[in-house]
């Protein structure tokens, strides 16, 4: 109990949520989360969240149904928030009750100086 007073736990997954929100659980070293960039492929390749996969809207339920349980924490991101939004209602259409839209996606990301990856993402 004392280790847990002096490590504060972040909030737990909303249905919208900030990239802050979002990074305080990857800093404080949560590990059952999926960070899903809905994009294109070109997009996911010049820059992405660090950890996150790649699976494109076209199909998205059908390639998280044979991978993920429905009671995992999922983050989701696209171009734009309505896109991210379009992308969390398939999501929960299908059963998935974790989801959370990460607004801002990737500008939201990198604007709090978060981690990233690909061939831009120094840029």
């Amino acid at each position: 109990m004392f280790l847990a007073a002096l490590l504060p736990v972040p909030q737990p997954l909303t249905t919208r949520s900030s990239a802050f929100a979002l990074k305080e659980r990857l800093e404080w070293g949560e590990p059952a989360l999926t960070i899903i960039d809905v994009r294109s492929g070109d997009d996911f390749h010049s820059c992405r969240i660090r950890g996150a996969i790649s699976i494109p809207i076209d199909g998205l339920v059908a390639r998280v149904s044979s991978s993920l349980e429905h009671e995992r924490d999922i983050y989701i991101y696209g171009d734009t928030d309505r896109q991210t939004a379009a992308a969390a209602a398939q999501l929960r259409d299908a059963g998935y009750r974790q989801v959370a839209e990460l607004l801002g996606g990737v500008s939201g990301w990198r604007a709090i100086k978060g981690p990233t990856e690909g061939a831009f993402s120094k840029v």
